[in-house]
């Protein structure tokens, strides 16, 4: 879960993205300022902050991760200005260094791999089509809630029938450059430690 803010582009505005709009028409809410951003069908958005070096301490523009602090002032403002939202997100990381623990074939499909992932705190399953994925490899995961470039949020699901809990990422899907001939998922060196945030 990231914030953006971009004086020198935007002006003086903290733009706090949650959910991309799946259909065009948008509506906007003011609380003091603060913009709540819904769909059509009240689905939060986003939200706005405006005068935002008035209200928040940001060490670093451009866009990074949502952290403690910013979510804590964020709170304040709600209750200062009457916006009575949750604002309970995990701020633990989503995108992690994993290790494969173990590969199987997919009961239902010949190109579906089941993995078996250790992220540091726990051991996901995870369904993975890639076809260079392999026991005692490091990967990067994309944990449930996390937010990919492309919009696609990570939810729990089943694929062919089969429970799956996060994603395997590809270089592309991350949004990093991957030739061509590069097939699959991005395999990591042994200096990455499982369990440790994958920034990128």
């Amino acid at each position: 879960m990231n914030i953006t803010y971009n004086p020198k582009g935007v002006g003086d505005v903290l733009i706090f993205p949650i959910k991309k709009a799946d259909k065009q028409h948008v509506k906007y809410e003011t609380f003091g300022p603060i913009v709540k951003i819904t769909d059509e069908e009240n689905n939060v958005l986003g939200y706005n902050f405006f005068e935002a070096s008035k209200h928040f301490t940001i060490d670093e523009n451009g866009k990074h991760p949502l952290n403690e602090k910013v979510l804590n002032n964020m709170k304040s403002l709600f209750k200062e200005y009457g916006l009575n939202d949750s604002l309970d997100f995990d701020l633990t990381p989503k995108f992690v260094v994993g290790y494969v623990i173990s590969k199987t074939q997919h009961e239902n499909a010949d190109k579906l791999s089941v993995c078996e992932v250790d992220v540091g705190d726990t051991i996901l399953q995870i369904v993975c089509g890639a076809p260079n994925v392999e026991k005692d490899q490091k990967v990067v995961v994309a944990k449930v809630g996390a937010t990919m470039p492309s919009g696609l949020n990570i939810q729990p699901t089943k694929l062919r029938g089969v429970p799956s809990n996060g994603m395997i990422c590809s270089k592309k899907e991350l949004g990093l450059s991957q030739p061509s001939e590069e097939k699959g998922i991005y395999v990591l060196d042994s200096s990455y430690k499982v369990g440790e945030p994958f920034t990128f």
